[in-house]
């Protein structure tokens, strides 16, 4: 058996090949489909099947380019209406791979097309040796139940689908069946997954808390309970894998933009993106940018942060920079890339045009300073069970995803700090907030982290 895991951190994504005696199955392609062209034919296989676990909601996937190029047959669940042509599988139903077989498990509950493939080797004997599971079970947890709402599906009812999924196909295998899901931390699809990409169901079992012995109506309660808000991108790239993402080489590059012409193009509406490291950023940037750095999750939060459909200018450090962050972006849908400044910060300042920058504070500096301003206000933008494990004395919980809703309920007036596990979403929560008037601002360097590992008192 030929295998391999594609794990993309950028997106806590994880996409497979399988084959055997010649065949392959890709199973969740991401966009960009190379990699597995490169890999099938270093090991002399054909791509038969691109397989879908279901809609993804966080990513675009790759599967119609990659039919395409290798004449591969795409596979859905008979409950995806897809609008391409594509084989929709049903309970049960098997796929011969060489000397493996793939037999679909249908997996309801986070979305109502959800399958899970459960793989048989005749090499290793009768027993499964893995399963793809998809956004239905993650390592630590499981999928979220409330992304098809607006299709007439509740949270409830989909939970409850959910429920029956987990424990009548997938805790019903083997202790020993090894579990490949499609996402790790920081995913959206789900609220406590673990930092393995991988598992077994026997150890699942055991530690998971969402598969523990519980009523039915227990779980549905908790899955549905405080859930975070849906990304606004999520529904564009339902739709966009749903009709089939155009092939990446149809997507045009970023443009070299002068200042003249980076700035014509945001007061025509596009939005400034700047994509440097949180120190770049805090040192000299644009007014109104907006600070997501490639050096963290940066397709995920450029989803959840940026609004679908407007083109965007991109701020970055070199031209290679640019093109790495238009094919992250188009990762998750969002293709309107007008161009990017060339020749960056220094080209802008060269020109004579305004800069703003956002003060570093280290964690010593945040300490005093809370002792001494009675009138700063501190922000912490972690998600809730973040905050919850402990926090800054006296810090505001606003999660990044919901700060700029949130923000009319602040004060711009007063001075700002802004703080997250380490300085990444801190920064782009402090460009937010520039953006709303928020005059005075401090982004915490080393974050809640550097809190504690200064020795600092926590709440």
């Amino acid at each position: 058996m030929e295998f391999k895991q594609f794990y993309l951190g950028c997106l806590a994504q994880a996409s497979y090949l399988i084959g055997s005696d010649g065949e392959a199955a890709v199973v969740d392609p991401r966009r960009d489909v190379e990699e597995y062209l490169a890999f099938a034919d270093e090991h002399g296989l054909t791509i038969r099947y691109v397989i879908e676990t279901h809609l993804h909601a966080d990513f675009v996937s790759g599967h119609r380019e990659l039919a395409e190029r290798t004449g591969a047959t795409i596979v859905f669940g008979k409950r995806a209406a897809a609008a391409f042509p594509h084989r929709a599988v049903v309970d049960g139903e098997e796929i011969a791979l060489g000397r493996l077989t793939l037999r679909v498990l249908e997996t309801p509950g986070h979305t109502p097309e959800s399958v899970s493939i459960l793989v048989f080797d005749a090499d290793a004997g009768p027993e499964p040796r893995l399963v793809f599971t998809g956004d239905t079970l993650f390592i630590g947890d499981v999928g979220r139940p409330d992304l098809v709402g607006a299709k007439g599906f509740s949270a409830d009812l989909m939970a409850g689908l959910l429920y029956d999924s987990l424990h009548a196909k997938l805790l019903s295998l083997p202790d020993s069946v090894e579990v490949y899901p499609a996402h790790g931390a920081g995913s959206l699809c789900g609220r406590n997954i673990s930092k393995e990409t991988m598992s077994t169901i026997g150890e699942q079992r055991r530690s998971n808390y969402a598969l523990q012995p519980m009523p039915r109506e227990r779980f549905v309660s908790m899955m549905t309970a405080d859930l975070p808000e849906a990304p606004r991108y999520f529904a564009q790239d339902v739709a966009m894998n749903r009709e089939g993402a155009a092939p990446l080489a149809e997507v045009e590059p970023p443009a070299a933009l002068a200042p003249a012409a980076t700035a014509e193009a945001v007061a025509g509406g596009a939005q400034l993106l700047d994509v440097r490291a949180t120190t770049s950023f805090g040192t000299a940037h644009l007014p109104g940018s907006l600070n997501i750095g490639l050096d963290g999750q940066f397709a995920s939060w450029c989803g959840t942060l940026l609004e679908p459909g407007r083109p965007l200018v991109l701020v970055t450090e070199d031209e290679e920079q640019a093109r790495q962050a238009a094919l992250r972006l188009a990762r998750v849908g969002l293709d309107a890339v007008a161009g990017y400044l060339d020749g960056g910060i220094a080209a802008w300042d060269r020109d004579g045009r305004a800069l703003e920058h956002v003060d570093q504070w280290p964690v010593g500096v945040l300490r005093d300073e809370l002792e001494s301003r009675r009138e700063l206000q501190l922000i912490d933008v972690r998600r809730p069970g973040e905050f919850s494990a402990g926090h800054v004395p006296g810090a505001m919980p606003v999660p990044l995803d919901r700060l700029d809703a949130a923000s009319a309920g602040l004060e711009p007036g007063r001075p700002t700090a802004v703080i997250c596990a380490g300085g990444y979403r801190s920064s782009a929560a402090a460009s937010l907030l520039a953006r709303r008037g928020f005059k005075t601002l401090y982004n915490v360097v080393g974050g809640t982290s550097a809190w504690v590992a200064a020795g600092f008192a926590t709440d």
